[in-house]
């Protein structure tokens, strides 16, 4: 009886494991193609990418800078800052997760981003054009990073890429505000969000 219970737990749990391979690697969604324009900002092109795993080659500039992986997060976010916003980051490599250092003071800068790195909550209010850190969880370890594209009293927007095959490139999060002196975006993996200052 033991043994049975034993090969049942087992193959439930390969049977889960290989779904969740398949709905993070490839694209199950029939309404996109990888690499379709489904949306942009300032005319740069936000891209689907199908399963958040999904990985192709890495995007370089023509002159050299790294862009990341097509068609993932990061590789969005960089390239918004570099065509809209003339920003290269002196560390071009890392994670979602790794754009916000945690040793960074709120409002302090972060050099290896060149950036004004902001803790969720700050003192400072989140802007247009402000990158925003996800921290990892066991549904995706290397985190997510988005940019700000619209702000409001009471919220903020978001585009960004690679969200999931059947997830929104825009989606919209509460923002709190007490005393005019800390501002909360209302998500709990929201680390904080970074800022060009020139």
């Amino acid at each position: 009886m033991k043994i049975k219970i034993a090969i049942v737990l087992i193959s439930v749990c390969i049977i889960v494991f290989a779904c969740l391979w398949i709905v993070k690697n490839l694209n199950i969604n029939p309404n996109h193609e990888v690499g379709e324009p489904i949306d942009s900002l300032n005319q740069v092109v936000v891209y689907y990418n199908g399963g958040v795993n999904h990985v192709l080659e890495r995007n370089l500039t023509a002159d050299g800078y790294n862009l990341g992986l097509k068609y993932q997060c990061v590789e969005f976010v960089k390239r918004y800052y570099y065509q809209h916003l003339n920003h290269k980051m002196p560390d071009s490599y890392g994670h979602a997760k790794d754009f916000f250092n945690a040793e960074i003071k709120d409002g302090e800068l972060n050099a290896a981003r060149n950036l004004i790195q902001f803790t969720n909550p700050s003192s400072t209010s989140p802007q247009v054009n402000d990158l925003i850190i996800f921290r990892g969880h066991w549904l995706n370890r290397y985190g997510h990073v988005a940019i700000i594209s619209e702000v409001t009293e009471n919220h903020i927007e978001i585009i960004q890429q690679n969200p999931g095959p059947f997830e929104s490139s825009r989606e919209i999060i509460e923002l709190k505000e007490k005393n005019n002196k800390n501002w909360k975006v209302q998500n709990n993996k929201v680390l904080g969000w970074l800022r060009k200052t020139e």
